[in-house]
């Protein structure tokens, strides 16, 4: 009796921690891979919320200051459409939340299940070794066991073995008690995920809410817009002569600049004297033109807005216009709406190389940033003057609001004698 009590011993304690370890191994620790996507979901998701709010804020502050003052026209449409479109990217961007919500509930109710079944297992393996215990006392007396052992090894290996099993079953309470308390923990945290689901549930529909009363917005100002046939045929033809004079007046300029840079070229390499003109030249920026070319090239996509608060209420390009069909409208620039008497800023360091007045374009101002060209129109205030070297962020001016109550800048880039789409070289709001 004394060999078998030893043998079971012996036997049951590996079993125990083989158990204990593969329990710790597959159901303790969480799956790394699901957690750090999760975790990076969530991030994401949060990142453009907040980037989407803030644009939602930027239409709120524009939109209402005007409301009582402004009458109906193509540019509170434009900038209602606008709106429209980040209420339903937040409304897709809570979809995305919920769904992201829903698979962190999946994922803690299955770690609760897991928890459940190892704590089961672990109070089952506890009885075991309880029982086993008790049957162990009533065969023979843990010490008489001890020291009838027939040699001094055997004496050593009794005592081992019996020490192994007293710490394996202070182990196994130790590990109740900590599945114990992460279960209790999940079961806390499955709690208020299915809060925030809920409490997402209600923003999206109170979002919905608002899209909807937004779409009726939008389709009141169609409908009076589409009443104005007329003038708005006239507002297009007015809109199209003073871009295509914008475009002269950039174009005179920049050829004008690589007239002057040829001839001072030809000078300094003496194939002809001073051109007249050159001395009218404005002063060449402390940067040299092709280190402001390369820099300017680099920070596409990154370049700040000319304006702190504001959205592009007139894209570049051509498109279908508004309400007239078949109608299209040409844009070589963005309009951006903003807050009156907003201040205009350079987006990059460069020279100003011209200032004019447009007819209904307002103050117009044109910076040179090496090969390249900002243009900055509908300006009611000028705080620069020609041949002026200015850093990104330097104030060139104020924004024009006209009858209407509308506060828009147009700006625009070129490259050369090429113009280009604006919204590339801006900043993601």
């Amino acid at each position: 009796m004394t060999h078998s009590a030893s043998h079971t011993i012996f036997n049951f304690f590996p079993r125990s921690f083989v158990f204990l370890l593969l329990c710790l191994l597959l159901w303790v620790l969480p799956t790394p891979n699901s957690q750090a996507q999760v975790t990076a979901s969530r991030a994401e998701l949060e990142e453009e919320k907040a980037r989407i709010q803030k644009r939602l804020r930027e239409f709120d502050t524009v939109l209402k200051r005007t409301t009582d003052e402004k009458r109906v026209s193509l540019s509170e449409l434009r900038a209602v459409n606008q709106k429209l479109e980040a209420r339903e990217s937040y409304i897709a961007t809570l979809n995305r939340e919920l769904r992201l919500v829903k698979t962190e509930i999946r994922q803690t109710s299955n770690q609760i299940n897991r928890l459940s079944s190892e704590l089961e297992n672990l109070r089952e393996e506890y009885a075991q070794m309880i029982y086993t215990s008790y049957k162990l006392n009533q065969g023979v007396n843990l010490i008489t066991f001890i020291f009838t052992s027939a040699t001094f090894k055997q004496f050593y290996m009794r005592l081992k073995y019996l020490k192994q099993y007293s710490d394996a079953r202070k182990k196994q309470v130790e590990q109740m008690e900590k599945v114990s308390r992460e279960l209790t923990e999940k079961q806390a945290q499955l709690e208020k995920q299915e809060a925030g689901q809920l409490a997402v549930l209600a923003q999206e529909e109170a979002q919905r809410k608002e899209l909807s009363a937004l779409k009726q917005e939008q389709q009141q100002l169609v409908n009076s817009l589409s009443q104005k046939e007329e003038a708005l045929k006239q507002e297009i033809a007015a809109t199209r002569k003073q871009q295509e004079e914008l475009n002269r007046v950039i174009k005179r300029v920049i050829e004008e600049e690589m007239r002057l840079a040829k001839a001072r070229e030809e000078k300094e390499s003496g194939k002809s004297g001073e051109a007249p003109a050159a001395r009218n030249l404005p002063a060449t920026p402390s940067t040299s033109a092709s280190a402001l070319s390369a820099s300017f090239a680099s920070n596409r996509g990154n370049i700040p807005w000319p304006v702190e608060t504001g959205f592009i209420s007139k894209k570049y390009g051509t498109f279908p216009h508004p309400t007239l069909k078949g109608i299209t409208e040409t844009n070589d620039g963005v309009d951006i709406q903003t807050n009156n008497n907003a201040p205009v800023k350079a987006v990059f360091a460069g020279i100003v190389t011209k200032i004019t007045t447009v007819p209904g374009m307002g103050g117009t101002i044109i910076i040179k940033h090496g090969e390249f060209y900002t243009m900055y129109s509908r300006l009611k205030t000028i705080a620069v003057k020609s041949g002026q070297e200015v850093s990104t962020s330097t104030v060139i001016g104020t924004v024009y609001t006209d009858s209407d109550g509308l506060s828009e800048l147009h700006f625009q880039t070129w490259k050369g004698l090429q113009v280009m789409d604006p919204s590339i070289w801006l900043s993601s709001k």
